[in-house]
């Protein structure tokens, strides 16, 4: 009987450890903390935002420039068959907004019992509080791990030990060192879908305002280079949330280049000239009212001292009273707020890491080593990232899937 180890206990390891032990594989799950799923459990807010219904074309663009390479895993096991491989176990699945496919109990903990059931019902043996510190090899062949105190013989080895992000799960990065050490190159680790810290310190004040509905534009030294729609959150540092998350990458990688601020557009539905016919009737038919009482109609609550801050308006200015210089700089405020970018938070805090394992040298039909035979490779260990909205984790199960499948017919 064929031996296969995977190697990381996540959602890529379970589901490569359990479709090899389908295949016939006498498998075991090698996982260095004490418990399998850890970022799992986390994902989607607790909720696990397991896969999206979008179709293929819109899935693969999702992944950038490394994008085609999913073509060969999705092939075989795409969103349809993940969603028929929960519900079929007894996990029932929810389409929500933006075609966001989460567990209808809306626990991700569901996904994790799941998975680990997937793995007792093939025999999968699964050894926790194991750290593996060296691939062996025999030749250009996979012969084995080695661990602290013990070697584990096998045919294949599947690493599939996730990135650098959340390293309290157990994504501390040492598959990229088990990687480098057998002669792959690993693409530099930046954080992907990380918060950014903002230099404008009233962010503070802001802190906890999440804004649906809204645009968010970058510049680059005052050159629009990216725009997107949708929700985002204010945090004590700068800002988070969806769309701030998915546009992070585009603007880190130009933080290097200059200054870079973003936009907030808080009535994106409204053309200029509208937005101005609504301040002016706003402002005419409330003329008694003190000028901070009315922007209730037109910002959140939180906003405003930092709105009344920005503008120099005082308190008890009456609506009236409001000249058309600062009635048009209200304007260029609720349309173009603008903030500059310090930087990222610290890849401990982004959701998924960017870089790893060079894609160029795994067989994106088996997910095998082109330079190792017996070794393969799946989930974020490698150099594929996507956006927010379960891209990342349909990644991580099919290429999962496709590694233990091909582990399994060597």
């Amino acid at each position: 009987m064929r031996r296969i180890i995977v190697v990381g206990g996540g959602a890529s390891g379970m589901m490569a450890a359990g479709r090899a032990a389908e295949e016939g594989c006498q498998v075991t799950l090698l996982e260095k903390t004490p418990s399998l799923g850890n970022k799992l459990r986390i994902t989607g807010k607790g909720r696990c935002n397991i896969t999206n219904m979008a179709e293929l074309d819109e899935f693969i663009q999702n992944y950038g420039r490394n994008g085609r390479f999913l073509y060969g895993c999705f092939a075989r096991f795409f969103n349809h068959d993940l969603i028929e491989f929960f519900e079929s176990r007894g996990v029932a699945t929810v389409v929500e907004r933006g075609k966001r496919v989460f567990p209808k109990s809306n626990e991700a903990g569901d996904v994790v019992k799941c998975l680990i059931n997937y793995l007792k019902n093939n025999q999968v043996s699964i050894k926790t509080n194991f750290r593996v510190s060296k691939v062996m090899l025999d030749g250009n062949k996979v012969v084995g791990v080695k661990g602290k105190d013990e070697i584990v013989g096998c045919e294949a080895v599947i690493i599939a030990t996730g990135g650098m992000s959340y390293p309290r799960t157990g994504s501390t990065g040492n598959g990229y060192k088990l990687a480098e050490e057998l002669g792959h190159k690993i693409i530099p680790l930046t954080p992907g879908l990380v918060p950014l810290e903002i230099e404008e310190s009233y962010v503070k004040e802001l802190a906890g305002l999440s804004l649906k509905n809204v645009e968010v534009s970058g510049f680059l030294n005052g050159k629009e280079f990216v725009k997107m729609f949708g929700e985002m959150l204010f945090t004590h540092f700068g800002l988070s949330g969806p769309i701030i998350l998915t546009l992070s990458h585009n603007i880190v990688q130009r933080l290097k280049l200059g200054k870079v601020t973003l936009s907030i557009n808080f009535k994106p539905a409204l053309t200029k000239e509208i937005l101005e016919k609504r301040v002016l009737r706003e402002l005419t038919e409330y003329g008694k009212m003190k000028f901070k009482n009315i922007l209730k109609h037109l910002l959140p609550n939180k906003a405003i001292p930092v709105f009344i801050k920005l503008l120099r308006i005082a308190d008890d200015k009456k609506c009236g009273e409001i000249d058309k210089g600062e009635r048009q700089r209200l304007i260029e405020l609720l349309s173009d707020f603008k903030m500059q970018v310090k930087g990222p938070r610290s890849i401990e805090e982004a959701i998924i890491t960017r870089g790893g394992v060079a894609l160029n040298e795994i067989n994106p039909k088996t997910m095998e080593s082109k330079k190792i035979k017996g070794l393969y490779f799946c989930g974020e260990v490698i150099d594929i990232d996507g956006g927010t909205g379960g891209y990342n984790l349909q990644s991580a199960f099919s290429s999962g899937y496709v590694a233990g499948e091909s582990a399994a017919k060597g």
